[in-house]
């Protein structure tokens, strides 16, 4: 059972100001409208009663600008979630907006609301990159919000986008470093996905958009994993979450329905290829490591395996429960795979 988890109700494009260059929520959630008040609560009783409903819940708004629906629906999409955050049922409430819709009055409304963590749509920290994405705001706004809720002791969470148009992998580095420093609890970090229907399809059509290799992209994942263990950071997600409609939606880009799997896999072979340069004479590697962990070790379709074949090397993959999830023990030697770091960017 999970210690804590969301129920998730999707408000798609709600207090959207921009239609951003990439961006189709109601692709992305499979939700097509706001729900009402009855169905917000059907929603969380059924969640609450779930038998293997995680110990702690939280309630959660996603897929809009929350702050930026008009104050009077706001109210009642929170009020329609008060009974639960009142009996016990659910820790807090969490919302995303965008980071030119935050004010000290309305971080004062939200806190009368119980909200208790509010995320930010950064997305990228180079003015330029979000204006040719039409985003609407700039970093500074990122910087001001995040401060403001960070003082209101809200539990801050950002986003960023990997690879938007007009970026540099130079420029994902420089904004998740300038991210890390305001401090957030969270972090979601989204690869780019080209949803049919939005601009970048029509960049990439064209050909006035080239997209990192998916190479680049796994590579800068793993980093920030790294980077955000290193600063406490948690990231709560990495990569779109697989929904049955997404993919027949994605036409480009660097959707996986197991991304975040492929990006620890890619720290499972740093730490193999590392053990391998230190021991030269090995021939066969046993590795231990977490349950559910082993495929993850062995590569996407034994890619890793495939990686250390290629150095003579062959791998024994047995799981443990006494080892947390990635730690990996390869004769005495153990490896956290969030602590190797494995390019100059960094």
């Amino acid at each position: 059972m999970k210690s804590k988890g969301n129920i998730a109700i999707f408000v798609p494009h709600a207090g959207c100001l921009h239609q951003c260059s990439f961006c189709d929520q109601r692709k992305i959630s499979a939700a097509q409208r706001i729900p009402s008040p009855a169905q917000i609560q059907e929603i969380c009783q059924k969640a609450v009663n779930h038998p293997r409903r995680p110990k702690t819940l939280e309630i959660a708004f996603f897929g809009g600008s929350f702050t930026a629906i008009p104050e009077a629906q706001q109210n009642v999409l929170l009020e329609a979630v008060q009974p639960f955050v009142q009996n016990g049922s659910v820790s807090g409430i969490r919302i995303s907006t965008r980071p030119d819709c935050i004010t000290p009055a309305i971080l004062q409304r939200l806190q009368s609301y119980h909200v208790t963590a509010i995320e930010l749509g950064a997305q990228s920290m180079a003015d330029t990159v979000l204006q040719q994405n039409r985003r609407g705001h700039t970093a500074q706004a990122v910087r001001t919000a995040a401060k403001l809720i960070a003082n209101a002791n809200f539990s801050l969470g950002l986003q960023m986008m990997v690879g938007l148009y007009g970026s540099t992998i130079e420029q994902e580095y420089a904004t998740l470093r300038e991210l890390l420093a305001l401090h957030p609890e969270t972090l979601r970090i989204y690869p780019l996905a080209v949803l049919s229907g939005t601009e970048l399809e029509k960049r990439v059509q064209d050909g006035s958009f080239s997209l990192y290799s998916m190479e680049d992209v796994l590579h800068f994942c793993a980093d920030a994993l790294c980077l955000c263990h290193a600063d406490g950071v948690k990231v709560i997600r990495c990569g779109l979450h697989a929904e049955e409609t997404l993919s027949s939606e994605v036409v480009a880009g660097f959707y996986h329905p197991a991304f975040r799997e492929l990006v620890e896999s890619q720290l499972c072979l740093r730490c193999l290829q590392q053990h391998i340069r230190q021991h030269p004479a090995e021939t066969t590697l046993t590795v231990q490591t977490a349950a559910g962990w082993s495929s993850r070790v062995a590569g996407h379709h034994g890619s890793n395996r495939s990686a250390c074949q290629e150095n003579g090397v062959k791998l024994r993959i047995t799981e443990t429960a006494a080892l947390p999830a990635g730690w990996l023990q390869i004769g005495e030697d153990g490896y956290d795979v969030f602590q190797i770091a494995g390019t100059a960017r960094l």
